[in-house]
């Protein structure tokens, strides 16, 4: 029943998209805003498109790993309400920290980056998926199994949240008084996708921005935001969009001298370099907070 349930929202969520995309560049027509491109909406398109075929491919795959992980449950939560409240605090809870794992091992952040090389931020960038993430995004979701949820109902929380993380892709809307403070806000994703120093990994959150107040990502939007990658790509082909962080690793791992070296090219956080030739995120804002003092002295 919640299979069914999940193909009936992501049936109906379509005409939602349709309607308030073409709100948004008529919007961004009439106010010279140029937020869209048609080779910027063209790749978003793509790429969503292959991340929706291996979706679909690993369906199968992912509701039988988690209904196996079900049947070793610890408990169960019988009342309906309490049972799908839970369920969506989990699930957004442990989005969070795949995103996070998604940001700070360069790995995985191979994979994200297709998301984020984007210079453009509009509601079609929400669709502009990281490509090769359902290979493992449901391992993250184990925990939810045992905890006595079902695969089904797993995969039908996520496909709604996923909705909500569709639409704060946007620049046309403000700041949102006190619904700043409990959930992930346009404002607050745009930082996400900035490539300003202090923006850098921050507000991983899908829904709720209370977990990235509570584990030190959050970051207020007080800047004008500059979308994209800190490094801009030097081609926008589809395959370079999909593979370019895996080819970086894939030279730096060539020249690291030892194997330690090698390994943290891999595993280490994006940035990370043997030589200093390059920054992590945190290095920058370190650099950034230290130069400041410096100006000020």
């Amino acid at each position: 029943m919640a299979d069914f349930k999940e193909s009936l929202i992501v049936l109906w969520s379509f005409p939602l998209y349709i309607l308030v995309i073409l709100a948004e560049i008529l919007y961004s027509h009439f106010h010279h805003l140029k937020l869209y491109s048609v080779k910027g909406t063209f790749h978003n398109i793509i790429l969503s498109s292959f991340n929706a075929l291996l979706d679909i491919v690993m369906r199968g795959i992912c509701l039988m790993v988690l209904n196996y992980f079900y049947q070793f449950r610890f408990f169960e939560i019988h009342h309906p309400y309490w049972y799908w409240f839970v369920l969506l605090i989990g699930q957004d809870f442990m989005f969070y920290w795949l995103h996070r794992v998604d940001h700070y091992c360069r790995l995985f952040w191979a994979i994200h980056a297709t998301h984020h090389n984007s210079e453009e931020f509009n509601l079609t960038v929400g669709f502009r998926s990281s490509v090769f993430q359902p290979l493992y995004r449901f391992i993250y979701y184990i925990p939810l199994a045992l905890i006595g949820f079902k695969g089904a109902d797993i995969m039908l929380i996520y496909s709604v949240t996923q909705i909500f993380g569709i639409l704060v892709h946007t620049q046309t809307i403000g700041k949102l008084g006190i619904l700043e403070h409990i959930f992930v806000t346009p404002s607050h994703h745009r930082v996400h996708h900035g490539k300003n120093v202090p923006y850098l990994d921050k507000n991983m959150g899908m829904l709720l921005i209370i977990w990235d107040k509570l584990f030190g990502t959050f970051e207020e939007e007080t800047e004008p935001v500059e979308y994209g990658l800190t490094k801009p790509l030097e081609k926008d082909d589809v395959f370079t969009l999909i593979f370019h962080e895996w080819i970086e690793i894939w030279k730096d791992v060539k020249k690291a001298p030892r194997l330690k070296d090698k390994l943290m090219y891999i595993f280490g956080p994006p940035g990370w370099s043997h030589d200093g030739s390059k920054k992590t995120s945190h290095q920058l804002r370190q650099e950034r907070i230290w130069q400041g003092k410096t100006k000020n002295s």
